[in-house]
């Protein structure tokens, strides 16, 4: 049974993300369940990589001293699975934003989607998302987005480490993805229609691993409360 000490030197929580909650709401979340448990007014709790409120999966939660090992966690590799669908773009490069533009896709081959991932293998260039939380001019990227303002977005280096094809039921596109810090899957997917002379936009992710941790052993939001709650009972 974890005590308000053993939070405050630090604990390292394995959460399930649940689709459309932000990680920031995680965060907020299991800080509220701690502080209303422990009858306490601050306590540190960060995340260690931002996932998108249309993405699950694996996020990392520090707490207390361990939160200065957050840059520690975010550097290590991490494993994506999800679902590309091709003929289709949308400013957001997922489903956040309304498609707005359609491509052909009957000269799509299950051959030539395998050898498409090729080029996608190892250190690569990638632009991320304009609508992205990224900073430029002190300027959240989505809020010029937003606003119709056009931005200049430069790439970055990005590392892929393997990009397996694991579903081909056209327009869909199953994947698996291990990639280092920095990569935006939702980019990845942009990129993968323009390989494939299409279009393309990301429709669901959830992230599996980050370095030897897995969503396996992760818990919902809503069972860290009820753990927490019953350990008063």
């Amino acid at each position: 049974m974890l005590t308000e000490q053993d939070y405050k030197e630090g604990q390292l929580l394995l959460i399930d993300k649940p689709l459309q909650w932000t990680s920031f709401q995680v965060v907020n979340k299991l800080r509220w369940c701690i502080r209303k448990q422990f009858t306490i007014k601050k306590i540190k709790v960060g995340h260690a990589g931002t996932l998108d409120p249309l993405a699950t999966g694996l996020l990392i939660i520090c707490t207390g001293k361990f939160t200065k090992r957050i840059q520690e966690f975010m550097g290590q590799s991490k494993e994506y699975i999800g679902t590309i669908t091709l003929g289709a773009t949308t400013p957001s490069y997922d489903l956040e934003s309304e498609i707005n533009e359609t491509f052909a896709i009957d000269h799509i081959t299950e051959e030539g989607i395998q050898k498409a991932t090729e080029q996608f293998i190892g250190e690569i260039d990638q632009f991320p998302p304009v609508f992205s939380a990224l900073k430029k001019d002190g300027k959240r990227l989505y809020e010029y987005a937003r606003n119709g303002e056009a931005v200049a977005i430069t790439s970055r280096k990005i590392l892929i480490e393997e990009f397996e094809i694991t579903r081909i039921q056209l327009p869909e596109v199953d994947f698996r993805v291990v990639c280092g810090k920095g990569t935006y899957i939702r980019s990845l997917a942009h990129d993968f229609g323009k390989v494939l002379k299409s279009g393309a936009h990301l429709s669901t992710l959830r992230r599996t691993k980050i370095g030897s941790f897995s969503v396996t052993d992760a818990i919902t939001p809503e069972d860290f409360e009820k753990q927490l709650c019953a350990q008063s009972i």
